[in-house]
C-alpha cells in the first residue's frame, strides 16, 4: 500500500487541480484492510487490490507524463523518489518492531521476525512466505509480524519492472501501453485460475505474477486512448456510473469470505480489480459526481495520506497487541488509535522531512545513506539472537 507525489491532474489552464477523492480512496482501502484484519468486514482485504489498482494509475500516469514532456524516462530519477517514499517509514518499522518483539515477544514470533525481516528488506517477502507455506488466510497459525507486508513488495517489485516496460513501448505512445498491460493481465489472470488451490488460494493471492493484473488494470486506464473512450462511452452518466461502481464494490467487500468465495480466484478479482480501476479514472475525470465529493472528506483524505504508514503499522500492533485485549470492539479501538498514532507520527517526523526537505537524500549522498542503511539492516537480523528452536525429549513421551 504505497503511495506517490501529491494526487494531481492537469486541468484545461494548465493548473495542476488536487485530486482529493483519490486520497480518499486510500482512505477507504486502508480502512476496509483494518477492518477485515480486526474480525469486522470479511472482504476487506480486498482494500489491497482498490490500492494496487490505484498505484498502478498513478505511477503510470507519471510515467507518461514524463514521457509527454522529456520523450523519456529517467529510471534512476524515478526509483531514487521510490526510495525516498517507501524505504524510510519501513526501515523505521523494520528496526522498531524487531527490536520490540525481540525484548518482549513469544520465541516463536521472536524466529519469524528475524527470519522473514531480510525478505522485507529484499522486496521479495511475498515469495518467502510462500516458500514457507505460511498461509494468508490461517489466522490461527503462527503470528508473524511481517506477513502483511507481501503485498508492499508486490508493488516494489512492479515498480522494478514496469517503467522500463514502458520506456520500452514508449515508441508506440499510450497504445502500447495499453497493449502490453491489457496483454499481462489476461496472461495474470489465467495463471490464477490454472494455479488456484480450493484448500488455500495463497499461493495465487500473494504470488506477484497472478496479482499483477490488478496493478496492470490501473495501468490501462491511465493511459490516455482509454481514457479518451471511457469519455465518450460515459459522457454526462458518470455520476450515475460512479454510484453503481462505488456501491457494486462496497457490497463485494461486505458479502465475500476469502476462503469461502472460491469465484475471487476464478476471474472474480479481475473483475473487482477492473471496476477498482474504472472507479479510480472517473473519480479522476468527473471530480463533481457525488461520489468523488464523498471521498473527498477531509478525514477521509487524511486517512488516504497517512494509509501507507498505517498499513506498514496496524498488523504489527495487532500481533503484539491483541493478545492482551479479550473484547473485540475495546481490541478495535485500541488498535486503531496506536496505528493511526504511529503512522501520523511516521508520516510528519520521518516521510514528508525526507522526502520533502532532506537535501542528504538526495543524490550521490542519498545513494550513500541508502547502501548504509541496507548494510545496517542486514547486521541487525545477523546481531540479534534468535532463540533455540523447541525440542521435544522423546524418551519422556509414552
Amino acid at each position: 500500500m504505497t503511495h506517490v507525489q501529491p494526487i494531481k491532474a492537469v486541468g484545461a489552464t494548465g493548473r495542476r487541480a488536487h485530486l482529493s477523492a483519490l486520497d480518499g480512496l486510500r482512505g477507504v482501502s486502508i480502512l476496509g484492510v483494518l477492518l477485515f484484519h480486526t474480525g469486522h468486514l470479511s472482504g476487506g482485504f480486498l482494500g489491497v487490490d482498490l490500492f494496487f489498482a490505484l498505484s498502478g494509475y498513478l505511477i503510470t500516469d507519471l510515467l507518461l507524463r514524463e514521457i509527454a514532456a522529456t520523450g523519456s524516462v529517467s529510471l534512476v530519477a524515478f526509483w531514487g523518489r521510490r526510495v525516498r517514499r517507501l524505504l524510510p517509514a519501513l526501515a523505521v518499522v523494520l528496526v522498531g518492531v524487531a527490536l520490540v518483539v525481540w525484548a518482549v515477544g513469544q520465541p516463536d514470533v521472536v524466529r519469524t521476525t528475524l527470519a522473514d525481516g531480510p525478505w522485507v528488506q529484499l522486496n521479495l517477502v511475498n515469495w518467502h512466505l510462500l516458500a514457507e507455506s505460511a498461509s494468508y488466510w490461517d489466522r490461527f497459525g503462527p503470528d508473524r509480524v511481517f506477513e502483511h507486508l507481501w503485498s508492499i513488495a508486490v508493488e516494489e517489485q512492479f515498480y522494478l519492472v514496469w517503467p522500463v516496460l514502458v520506456l520500452v513501448v514508449a515508441r508506440w505512445g499510450g497504445r502500447g501501453v495499453v497493449v502490453v498491460a491489457a496483454s499481462v493481465s489476461v496472461v495474470s489472470l489465467g495463471l490464477m485460475i490454472v494455479l488456484a488451490d480450493p484448500a488455500d488460494p495463497t499461493r495465487v493471492y500473494t504470488g506477484t505474477d497472478t496479482r499483477a493484473f490488478s496493478l496492470l488494470l490501473g495501468a490501462v486506464v491511465a493511459a490516455p486512448p482509454v481514457q479518451a473512450v471511457l469519455a465518450r462511452a460515459v459522457g454526462r452518466a458518470a455520476g450515475a456510473v460512479t454510484a453503481l461502481l462505488a456501491v457494486g464494490i462496497g457490497a463485494t467487500w461486505f458479502l465475500v469470505d476469502g476462503v469461502d468465495s472460491w469465484w475471487l480466484f476464478t476471474g472474480g478479482l479481475f473483475a473487482h480489480s477492473l471496476a477498482a480501476a474504472l472507479l479510480i479514472r472517473l473519480c479522476a475525470q468527473a471530480p463533481s459526481t457525488p461520489v468523488a465529493k464523498v471521498l473527498a472528506w477531509r478525514p477521509l483524505r487524511w486517512l488516504g495520506l497517512i494509509s501507507y504508514s498505517l498499513y506498514l503499522w496496524h498488523w504489527p500492533v495487532i500481533v503484539l497487541l491483541g493478545p492482551h485485549l479479550a473484547d473485540q470492539w475495546s481490541r478495535t479501538a485500541v488498535v486503531c488509535a496506536v496505528s493511526i498514532g504511529l503512522a501520523a507520527l511516521s508520516k510528519y517526523l520521518v516521510e514528508d522531512p525526507i522526502r520533502y526537505r532532506a537535501g542528504w537524500a538526495r543524490g550521490w549522498r542519498g545513494a550513500v545513506a541508502f547502501a548504509g542503511l541496507m548494510v545496517g539492516l542486514a547486521v541487525l537480523w545477523v546481531a540479534l539472537p534468535a532463540p533455540a528452536p523447541t525440542t521435544i525429549d522423546l524418551t519422556k513421551l509414552g
